[in-house]
């Protein structure tokens, strides 16, 4: 509120004149000695009556006249703005409102020099504020969509004319900790906005822009459909630092501390800042100001008391710390680290033993599988590159006995020549429990010995012939993702063909341009066998080099991920429990003095006969799965410390899209209110001139 304004408003404290004006009405009366008078009873002055306000009704008339005048002097300068869109020619519209429920979003709209400004709404709290703004300009005739950007991008409400649902929708958007997906928002957006009949289309992005990916290409719109990012205030920006895991191995605790760099135009590959607007880069600045690791540090704490403390070294970008722990400590303990940034919510996080990265074991021959540029088989080349936070454990031979595959969430078996019995039934065990296996079939696995197969993992006989057609049908591989595509061509010398009994109970995720299956999930108990019908060999195909391989790596760790095989998930992802009969998921907010301080259940959904549970929130949660309870945690994803923006077009930027218009004006209401309580005053005091001459001949 500016000067002016506030002055303005200052004229309510004339309220009181009326107050003053009504009480200097009471006199007290002169006194004359007169004799006489002691004969009479003595009786109160009527100037003492009027101690009190005696017409109480013009009194409030007249106060309310002052409040209504100084109202009238300060609405021409209120500037009360809401965003609304610009209409092309007064045209219905077709809009998808995409709001970023990302946990970097939970910064405050208009950060300070810390990168804090604890009087400030969050941007997510914008964001949504924004998006209320809209739904409320929209008109008959218009549709609307909400989307959400958060990781997984959803679709929260798909395109409806019916615009009461809109507001309704987006109550229930809450902000999360999951990391920004801002492309597949934006896919979202597109795909629900096309085949409307809406000629004029329209995405508004409500987003800091901070997706992990500052170097993507800018955000723009298509030629059918407008993109429009409104709210600069949104924009990413100030220092965070951030616990991304902690893990607990015995006396010591491992943590992991991602912050930002200093705050300032976000730094290119080359160490350069990029220019906002996308074009050259611009030099560092020489006097760079301390990052947000700047006199903070680490503690480990169970309840009040602090076990152990290391200092962050003020470079700090991303570094694993050590604490070691004294004996006897409880087994729930707190990372927390002090001082204050950007994002409180990403400053503690629970600590759990055996919460290390996934374990995944590969049964691959070197020498069949071997590149010409040397190193490890293409297939542990391929998992390191993707940077899943998976151990890669690779072993000579599948293990006989379940113990030893129990360490392990997924394992990957290269043309095997079939199993021997024992590793056929401790395979099968380890799978019904919730195992994930890949199988990758080729002439080997065709000329299993006697007494060897793949029973009951693959079921009937194994086969290798020559490829009577190349090319994987892309059509059939959506599972894939995009990637799929590069597998069109993909000539092999031969391939394996399964038994129909391999395809009964089981979902074919690709197949071959004949038909014939290429890639099969099989379920198996709580586990699930996944089964391809080309080896691994570079001298067989090259399916191993292409970019589908590396998207079916990415499912399969998903799936080993999700099923239970890691202690630890990044917020957003989705446990599957398939199998279970009677699943419960619990959030437990853990005190900082005393514990557990209360629990929050999680809604399990059934998709596609499965069980999933998708976690939006950090912290400690509680599984129980038929029965037995087990302990997880889900950790902020590590991009999401970084707070870099991601360009935005001019394009999407255009003043024609919409902007910021202002309220309706109050002033002709106020003044015809006023002008009401001046006839309102008028007649009052009329009435009251009339009871005056009444009461003095009463009297």
């Amino acid at each position: 509120m500016s000067f002016v304004t506030l002055g303005a408003l200052l004229v309510a404290l004339l309220v009181g004149a009326p107050v003053a004006a009504h009480l200097l009405r009471r006199r007290r009366a002169e006194e004359r000695p007169f004799p006489p008078a002691r004969l009479v009873p003595p009786t109160p002055p009527t100037a003492r009556r009027r101690s009190l306000l005696e017409d109480r009704a013009l009194f409030a008339t007249r106060a309310l006249s002052v409040l209504a005048l100084a109202v009238l002097g300060a609405t021409p300068l209120l500037r009360c703005s809401h965003l609304s869109l610009s209409r092309r020619a007064g045209a219905s519209v077709a809009l998808a409102i995409v709001v970023d429920d990302s946990l970097s979003m939970r910064a405050r709209a208009r950060a300070g020099a810390d990168g804090a400004a604890r009087d400030a709404p969050s941007r997510f709290e914008r964001a949504l504020t924004a998006a209320r703004e809209l739904a409320g300009g929209l008109a008959p005739g218009d549709a609307a969509a909400i989307v959400l950007a958060g990781a997984p991008a959803r679709v929260a409400l798909a395109s409806t004319t019916n615009l009461a649902t809109v507001a309704e929708a987006l109550a229930t958007v809450a902000p999360s900790d999951r990391a920004t997906n801002l492309d597949g928002a934006l896919d979202l957006a597109r795909d629900l906005l096309r085949g409307l009949p809406q000629s004029d289309k329209r995405i508004v992005l409500l987003s800091d822009l901070a997706d992990g990916a500052p170097g993507a290409p800018p955000i723009s719109g298509t030629p059918d459909i407008a993109t429009w990012v409104p709210l600069e205030e949104l924009e990413a920006g100030g220092q965070d630092c951030g616990i991304v895991r902690a893990d607990r191995s015995g006396q010591k605790a491992r943590v992991r501390v991602v912050c930002t760099a200093a705050s300032g135009p976000a730094p290119g590959p080359d160490g350069a800042a990029a220019a906002r607007d996308g074009g050259a880069a611009a030099p560092a600045p020489s006097d760079t100001r301390a990052s947000a690791a700047a006199g903070r540090s680490l503690e480990v704490r169970a309840g009040d008391a602090v076990l152990g403390k290391v200092a962050l070294d003020a470079a700090l970008r991303a570094e694993e710390l050590s604490v070691d722990l004294p004996s006897g400590t409880p087994e729930i303990l707190i990372a927390a680290l002090t001082g204050s940034d950007a994002i409180a919510e990403d400053d503690r996080a629970p600590i759990i033993s055996a919460g290390g990265p996934l374990s995944i074991a590969v049964v691959v021959d070197p020498a069949a599988t071997h590149v010409e540029t040397g190193g490890p088989p293409p297939l542990e080349q391929a998992l390191s590159a993707l940077d899943l936070d998976a151990q890669i454990r690779p072993l000579p031979s599948v293990p006989e006995h379940a113990d030893e595959l129990a360490a392990h969430a997924g394992l990957i078996v290269d043309d095997a020549p079939g199993f021997t019995p024992e590793v056929r039934r401790s395979l099968a065990a380890w799978v019904e429990r919730g195992g994930v296996a890949l199988l990758t079939l080729g002439q080997r696995a065709a000329a299993a010995p006697l007494g060897a197969g793949f029973e009951p993992l693959v079921p009937g006989v194994v086969r290798w012939s020559a490829s009577p057609v190349p090319g994987v049908d892309p059509a059939t591989a959506g599972w894939l993702g995009p990637a799929s595509a590069g597998l069109a061509d993909v000539a092999p010398r031969g391939r394996a063909t399964l038994g129909p009994e391999a395809s009964e109970g089981a979902e074919v995720l690709a197949r071959w341009k004949d038909g014939a299956p290429f890639l099969v999930r099989r379920p198996l108990g709580r586990g699930v066998v996944l089964v391809m019908t080309l080896p691994l060999s570079t001298e067989e195909s090259d399916v191993a080099l292409r970019p589908a391989f590396l998207s079916l790596l990415d499912g399969f760790v998903g799936a080993a991920r999700a099923r239970g095989g890691a202690r630890r998930l990044a917020a957003g992802e989705t446990w599957t429990f398939d199998g279970y009969r009677d699943v419960k998921v619990e959030r437990v907010r853990v005190d900082a003095g005393q514990g557990p301080a209360g629990r929050e259940a999680l809604p399990v959904a059934e998709m596609e006969r499965r069980l999933r549970v998708s976690p939006p929130l950090a912290g400690l949660y509680e599984l129980t799965l038929d029965g037995e309870r087990s302990t997880r945690v889900v950790s902020v994803p590590e991009r999401e410390i970084d707070l870099r923006p991601r360009r935005v077009a001019d394009s999407a930027r255009a003043a024609e899209l919409g902007g910021m218009s202002a309220s309706i004006d109050a002033s002709p209401y106020v003044a015809l209110a006023l002008l009401l309580l001046l006839a309102a005053e008028l007649l009052l005091r009329a009435l009251g001139a009339r009871r005056a001459p009444a009461e003095v001949q009463a009297s």
